[in-house]
C-alpha cells in the first residue's frame, strides 16, 4: 500500500512539474534561459517582448548567444540602437511562425515557411539528420533543440541567426 501511494505521488509530482514546465510563455521560457541573453536582450529592444507573451500560437526560431556572437563584429551593438529599431523587429519576425510547428510537424524534404516577416521565406528541410532552416543569405541553421513546449507555442533552439533577403533556394 505504500508504494502505491510513493507511486501515485511521484506521478502527481510529475504532472505537476510538466504543467508547470509548459505554463510559462515563449518570453517567459527564453527570459529564464542563459543561452537566450542576447535575443532576449533584442526582443526587448525591439518592443516584442508583449507580442511573444501573447495567446499565440507561434513557432520562434530561438538563436543561441553563440549564433548572435558568429555575426560581423558590431552587428548586434548596431541592430539594438534605438534608430534601427525597424531593422531589428524585421530580424526578430523572420525568426517568428505565428503557427505552432513541431518538429514532427515539417514535411520531409525542403519546403518554404512564411514567418511572420511575411515578405520573406524560409526554406526548412527535414530528414533523418534533423531540420535545418535556409535563410535569405542561402545559409543554414541547425536545429539544435527541438520542441521547447510553451503554454502559446513552441521554442525550436538554433545555431544561426536567421536574416531576411534573397528567397532561399527550397528545392
Amino acid at each position: 500500500m505504500k508504494t502505491i501511494f510513493k507511486m501515485a505521488a511521484v506521478a502527481a509530482t510529475v504532472t505537476t512539474l510538466g504543467t508547470a514546465v509548459s505554463a510559462a510563455s515563449i518570453a517567459e521560457i527564453a527570459s529564464n534561459d542563459d543561452r537566450f541573453s542576447t535575443l532576449v536582450a533584442a526582443v526587448g529592444a525591439a518592443g516584442l517582448v508583449d507580442t511573444l507573451a501573447g495567446p499565440g500560437p507561434f513557432t520562434v526560431y530561438a538563436p543561441v548567444n553563440d549564433a548572435f556572437a558568429a555575426l560581423p563584429e558590431g552587428t548586434v551593438e548596431t541592430l539594438l540602437m534605438p534608430e534601427n529599431k525597424d531593422q531589428l523587429t524585421n530580424v526578430l519576425l523572420y525568426h517568428v511562425d505565428d503557427r505552432q510547428l513541431n518538429a514532427g510537424d515539417f514535411p520531409a524534404g525542403s519546403n518554404y515557411f512564411k514567418p511572420v516577416l511575411a515578405s520573406e521565406r524560409l526554406c526548412i528541410t527535414a530528414d533523418a539528420d534533423g531540420v535545418m532552416i535556409a535563410d535569405g543569405t542561402g545559409e543554414m541553421a541547425n536545429v539544435i533543440i527541438a520542441d521547447i513546449q510553451a503554454d502559446n507555442g513552441v521554442i525550436h533552439v538554433i545555431d544561426k541567426v536567421l536574416l531576411p533577403g534573397t528567397r532561399p533556394a527550397c528545392h
